[in-house]
């Protein structure tokens, strides 16, 4: 007969073997850190697609002059640049030249399309945007991707007139729009950076919606999954949001608000791919639906027609990938 003590020698390896085979062994890791890494004179290039759109429809509202004529407005930019590091101070923040390689921008006011210009195109050579490719801006950026220094003041220079074109440069090179292309809300705060699988962290984004107000949403940022691809280690982190009546600094002294008249539904997600090992974004993307819907009531009706409804939409979507 089998001693108890020889019986555990025996039993315990085989019991670690089956744990493994069947997935339910759990081997703990320790916390990594979820920041940006800079390294001098390193260079990376990304293409930035955003949408910025509004529209409005009309159903069963008509005047004497005919029905209510709803439409979309907006823009489509297109963007790649190269991000080049020309220094790293003790605090681990970078100071980043910013070069424009390409180019799409496409300007809609009520279905009409006012500006569509592309850097591909031969035809695009004499448009005032071309002047942009191949200029430069200077940034200072943090570990926690946040833009502490702007130098862009020559870019905004060469688009003084006043034309449809030059307006849409200096609207691409305005500091909040700089801020907008290349701080990465997706990071963690430098104090709450050391993260593994299944954590999570939050911040308030407030957003402006003209005459329907101010809208704030908390970013619940999820630690997914961190795996190996080739030599690297990634994460990728799943962003959901809720709506909250918080408010950051931006928002928080609006007080114009029609949207309560409406019913509202939205969505509003992202993802984020970090390359832990060399602390450079993968890629990154959100993107929020909202729409706002009122209907006529029903006991406002006096004959057997369909309620006039309005419905009004708003895209905003953002997605940087690292493409060299």
């Amino acid at each position: 007969m089998v001693s108890e003590k020889i019986f555990r020698r025996l039993i315990a390896p085989l019991a670690c073997l089956l744990l493994i085979i069947t997935g339910c062994a759990t081997t703990s890791r320790k916390p990594t850190d979820f920041a940006l890494k800079f390294a001098e004179k390193d260079s990376t290039t990304y293409k930035l697609t955003t949408i910025s759109e509004k529209s409005v429809e009309f159903e069963g509202l008509e005047t004497e002059q005919g029905q209510f004529k709803g439409g979309r407005s907006g823009n489509e930019i297109e963007m790649v640049f190269t991000q080049e590091i020309q220094g790293v101070d003790e605090k681990g923040e970078a100071t980043a030249k910013i070069t424009i390689e390409k180019l799409k921008y496409t300007k809609r006011i009520k279905d009409s399309v006012i500006l569509n210009f592309d850097s591909s195109k031969k035809e695009d050579a004499n448009n005032p945007m071309a002047k942009i490719i191949g200029q430069s801006y200077t940034i200072k950026i943090t570990p926690d991707g946040k833009i502490t220094k702007i130098i862009a003041g020559q870019m905004r220079v060469k688009f003084k007139s006043r034309t449809t074109e030059n307006k849409a440069a200096l609207e691409l090179f305005s500091r909040q729009a700089i801020i907008d292309r290349h701080a990465t809300a997706a990071l963690p705060a430098k104090d709450k950076n050391q993260l593994q699988k299944n954590d999570s962290w939050r911040s308030i984004k407030g957003l402006e919606f003209g005459l329907m107000g101010p809208k704030s949403y908390e970013k619940i940022y999820t630690v997914k999954d961190i795996k190996k691809e080739k030599k690297s280690r990634i994460a990728i982190v799943e962003m959901d949001t809720i709506p909250t009546v918080k408010t950051d600094e931006k928002t928080k002294d609006k007080t114009t608000d029609y949207s309560t008249t409406f019913d509202n539904r939205e969505t509003y997600t992202g993802k984020l791919k970090l390359n832990l090992t060399n602390g450079k974004i993968q890629e990154y993307q959100e993107e929020l639906n909202l729409q706002w819907v009122v209907a006529e009531p029903l006991e406002d009706i006096e004959t057997d027609r369909a309620p006039a409804v309005i419905r009004m939409s708003v895209i905003r979507s953002y997605k940087i990938e690292k493409i060299n």
